[in-house]
């Protein structure tokens, strides 16, 4: 394939993994500070772009140049955070994913598929309650703010509410996104287990707001085993709309996903991979894509549909979920 063609399809691909309303060209020309004419003519390849210009474009656009070049290797492009102990930390996560999910709501044709490990964490910000005892864990365990050291968990505390908005506009963004995820009855676990280690070390304020998040999490399950009876997402407290974005859910008993998201968005792919508890990183290399979806796509093959089919098991899955609840509730003084 002689240059020329190589540089077209480079630019095709950064056009295809940009939001529908922004300008390639005139982005290309900020990222390289140049006229929009000189964009033109790189785009269509009647300028050749030279390795600076390559690097900068590859950098700003987190594009492998091994699908472009031919190169043979066993080597991945990932980007993301890393987590950092700054005071606007958490400020800076949830900006970062409301910017995520404002790209995939940028093209027509998308859909997510997630492993489940955990329930998605922003899936608790449809319930007050429990986003505010999220925030409380992450601030308080993960991202370990100074400012928490001593502080006991209480739903009135105010610190919590500059997060409300952009965890409302979150929900609402995630919530149109079709979706499928493979769960497993140890996806519950890891929310009930944080509230009982806070319980057991005495660091609520109020032994009342423990069963009240007990019996959040139930209303959350509730929830989503509604959304598989009808096969739609739609926010808590509504009724699904005619356009409300498709939800598949899946089970499978023997094996336990490991927080692993695949977007597919107009045709190309991304794949998002959990570390240090809160974060991602992401990958829109070809072939480790591939690999992924493949996989995922096994895994359902293996697994049992309960979304507006299979009811009996969909019953017996959710019925052993609130179990789960009544079981960690019991273990209360």
């Amino acid at each position: 394939m002689d240059s020329p063609r190589i540089q077209q399809l480079f630019f095709q691909h950064i056009k295809g993994n940009l939001p529908g309303h922004i300008s390639m060209v005139d982005d290309l020309a900020e990222v390289l500070d140049i006229s929009s004419d000189s964009a033109y003519r790189r785009i269509r390849g009647e300028k050749p772009i030279n390795f600076e210009e390559m690097a900068k474009l590859s950098s700003h656009y987190k594009v492998s140049l091994d699908n472009f070049l031919n190169l043979q290797s066993d080597t991945f492009i990932f980007s993301g955070q890393l987590k950092n102990n700054s005071d606007a930390a958490f400020e800076d996560y949830l900006q970062n994913v409301y910017k995520n999910f404002s790209f995939f709501n940028s093209h027509a044709d998308k859909h997510m598929y997630i492993l489940m490990k955990d329930i998605p964490p922003f899936v608790h910000f449809q319930i007050p309650e429990l986003a505010l005892f999220k925030y409380f864990f992450w601030m308080k365990s993960i991202l370990h703010y100074d400012s928490m050291k001593k502080v006991k968990f209480s739903f009135i505390d105010p610190r919590y509410d500059q997060y409300k908005d952009i965890s409302k506009k979150i929900i609402n963004l995630y919530n149109k996104i079709p979706m499928t995820e493979i769960w497993n009855i140890e996806s519950i676990n890891t929310t009930l287990r944080q509230i009982n280690f806070y319980y057991e070390s005495e660091s609520f304020e109020n032994i009342e707001d423990v069963h009240l998040l007990y019996q959040k999490v139930e209303e959350l399950i509730n929830h989503i085993e509604r959304q598989a009876e009808l096969g739609v997402k739609f926010n808590i407290g509504e009724e699904p709309k005619s356009n409300s974005a498709e939800y598949r859910l899946f089970v499978n008993e023997l094996i336990l996903g490991d927080n692993t998201y695949v977007a597919e968005l107009d045709g190309a792919k991304i794949t998002f991979l959990n570390h240090s508890v809160l974060y991602f990183v992401a990958t829109k290399d070809e072939n480790f894509n591939a690999a992924i979806f493949n996989n995922v796509q096994n895994l359902i093959g293996k697994s049992t549909m309960i979304s507006k089919v299979g009811e009996k098991e969909r019953v017996r899955f959710f019925n052993n979920l609130r179990k789960e609840i009544y079981r960690k509730r019991k273990l209360l003084n």
